[in-house]
């Protein structure tokens, strides 16, 4: 029986790639480098180190990174080519799952990038035809995301996201883009900006955004490590720092040294978030570009 690697390496070189196609895809590759390199980021992978994982650490999320450029950018292709939505969504499932597969092969089976794959291939697939307007962009990414995917395999294992999100029955990655991602609109990239206009330098910028994220998401990656009440440390915590001034300031920074301690301890890592980070560093520099 072909296995879903066998089947992404055969697909992996299809047609050639028109040039914004190719433009989205490093794009994607870029947020993801960024979101993995900016330090020091509480309890995630990041240049220091692995975190709250034991298995992950800057080269391996670097390494999938890059094996999902070519993906992404096969995403913003289907954009282009296909008009119907339904063909659209059925297509960018497809790929999405290619892309899964050829994640774990270049990280030995380990989980760096899935949810990624499902914020950013929507962004990215929007991005290819919707990119005049942060309210265009979003809404088409939603759009996309309420459709419903008829290939996808049934009685499939749940993803640890989707099992939290039953037993708990709180929100997560999928409600969070079928919603327009409103932690990325309303809280991490005004954040971003608010931050660099006060005249953060830019790493401090993008730390004080993921705190905003941080602050009220519901993010199953903590959910699943650390229950309700790893949960609620990383949403106070996050709050804590910026009430303190933000990354920006020794306050801040005393706040942040105090509460990645504090997640640490508790094993939470903040998965969700950093994907919704990385997808506001890719929404803010796409419109940035687009309007230039």
């Amino acid at each position: 029986m072909q296995t879903a690697i066998q089947t992404a390496a055969r697909t992996a070189t299809p047609a050639p790639l028109a040039r914004p196609a190719e433009v989205l895809g490093d794009l994607a590759c870029w947020a993801l480098e960024q979101e993995a390199r900016l330090s020091p980021k509480p309890a995630l992978v990041d240049s220091r180190g692995a975190g709250a994982h034991s298995d992950m650490n800057l080269s391996l999320m670097l390494a999938s990174a890059q094996s999902l450029r070519p993906w992404f950018a096969h995403m913003a292709q289907a954009a282009i080519q296909e008009s119907s939505v339904a063909g659209l969504r059925r297509r960018i499932g497809q790929l999405g799952r290619e892309a899964e597969a050829a994640m774990m092969a270049a990280t030995a089976g380990i989980n760096t990038h899935r949810g990624a794959i499902w914020a950013l291939g929507l962004l990215v697939t929007a991005a290819a035809t919707h990119s005049h307007s942060l309210a265009a962009l979003l809404d088409r990414a939603a759009q996309l995301a309420r459709q419903p995917d008829p290939d996808c395999p049934a009685g499939s294992v749940p993803s640890n996201g989707q099992r939290v999100c039953r037993e708990y029955r709180l929100p997560g990655a999928r409600e969070q883009a079928q919603q327009g991602f409103p932690h990325l609109l309303q809280r991490g990239l005004p954040t971003l900006r608010q931050s660099r206009e006060s005249g953060d330098s830019e790493s401090v910028s993008r730390l004080n955004a993921l705190l905003a994220i941080m602050s009220a998401l519901t993010d199953t990656c903590v959910l699943s490590r650390a229950g309700l009440a790893g949960l609620e440390a990383m949403q106070q915590g996050a709050r804590a720092v910026l009430d303190a001034g933000g990354c920006g300031t020794f306050s801040g920074r005393r706040e942040l040294a105090q509460y990645e301690q504090r997640l640490l301890s508790l094993g939470a890592s903040a998965g969700g978030a950093a994907d919704l980070l990385a997808a506001t560093l890719f929404v803010d520099r796409h419109l940035g570009d687009a309007n230039r």
